[in-house]
């Protein structure tokens, strides 16, 4: 049974090595820092962070380097990346508008009965463009697999062997931050999780944000102005019934209960975790989701839990 240790960023307070060693881990760590993109190697402060060997499993030049060797999936791969990126904003249309509607209803001033029954149905409106939105978005990396088998390319299989056996000799897997879709593309290119079966993962950042069932982007203070929280795809769906926003004091505007109850309604009944500094939650299937230390938004708007100073 897999456990998952989500972290609040660790840039400016990393709690990392206080969460692997109290999972116990032996031997060495493997990181996937491919979110980061051409500065994956720079895993100097990890390692020192952490006080054992950290092997990079480069995800990211991996990447570049299956796209060096095989130009037939680098052709196919620029075709789905380009209409994931149409869908996208197809979705992000509809998504616009399904709100809008919702917030135009919590501003109305009849009857609770009335007016509550009117939000629900604009909710699972707006829960409907979400669905279809990730079932499309799946469907087009199921049908991308299907035609490619990218596993039994022989440059991503040599890849995965290796991967395979460094894996075996790690004792957990820490995933960074970063770009995120790179990030989630790269670990289903060498289907990282199945290699690494088994080993505890702890993950922070964008890398929390991977690990559930649904990758939620979001930010209420863009510099374009207020955004709309959006499907991006599934997760790894490591860990269930949770939708990681980490960065949440930065990007979210956790003192407007309207905001709060209207994001937490909607992925309801996921748990909206805001992960900052310091925050720290466990998941495992015996026992779901355990926050230790975060906030959690909730139906109502308000906000509980812990944040750090």
């Amino acid at each position: 049974m897999r456990t998952v240790v989500l972290l609040g960023p660790q840039r400016l307070r990393p709690t990392l090595v206080e969460a692997v060693d109290r999972v116990g881990v032996e031997g060495a760590v493997a990181a996937v820092t491919a979110g980061w993109q051409e500065r994956e190697d720079e895993i100097d402060e990890l390692s020192a962070h952490l006080r054992r060997p950290v092997v990079n499993l480069r995800l990211f030049q991996r990447g570049e380097d299956v796209l060096a060797q095989d130009p037939e999936i680098l052709l196919a791969w620029g075709d789905h990346l380009d209409r994931r990126r149409k869908l996208q904003d197809l979705y992000r249309i509809r998504v616009a508008h399904a709100k809008a509607a919702v917030r135009e209803l919590l501003r109305e001033s009849v009857e609770q009965d009335l007016l509550e029954a009117e939000v629900e149905r604009a909710l699972e409106a707006l829960r409907a463009v979400d669905r279809e939105h990730r079932d499309r978005v799946a469907r087009l990396a199921a049908a991308f697999d299907a035609e490619w088998s990218p596993w039994a390319r022989p440059a991503v299989a040599a890849h995965r062997d290796e991967l395979a056996g460094v894996l075996s000799r790690c004792g957990a897997l820490a995933i960074a931050g970063g770009h995120v879709q790179v990030l989630l593309d790269r670990l289903r290119l060498f289907g990282v999780v199945e290699l690494a079966d088994g080993l505890p993962v702890f993950a922070w950042s964008a890398g929390a944000m991977v690990c559930a069932e649904t990758v939620v982007l979001f930010h209420d203070r863009p510099p374009q102005g207020a955004g709309n929280a959006e499907v991006l795809d599934a997760g790894l769906a490591l860990c269930r019934d949770v939708v990681v926003l980490p960065h949440a004091k930065r990007r979210l505007r956790l003192d407007d209960p309207e905001r709060v109850l209207l994001l937490a309604r909607r992925f309801d009944p996921a748990l909206c975790l805001a992960l900052d500094e310091g925050s720290r939650a466990w998941w495992d299937a015996r026992t779901g989701l355990v926050v230790e230390k975060g906030r959690e938004l909730r139906r109502d708007g308000d906000v509980t839990g812990e944040l750090d100073p």
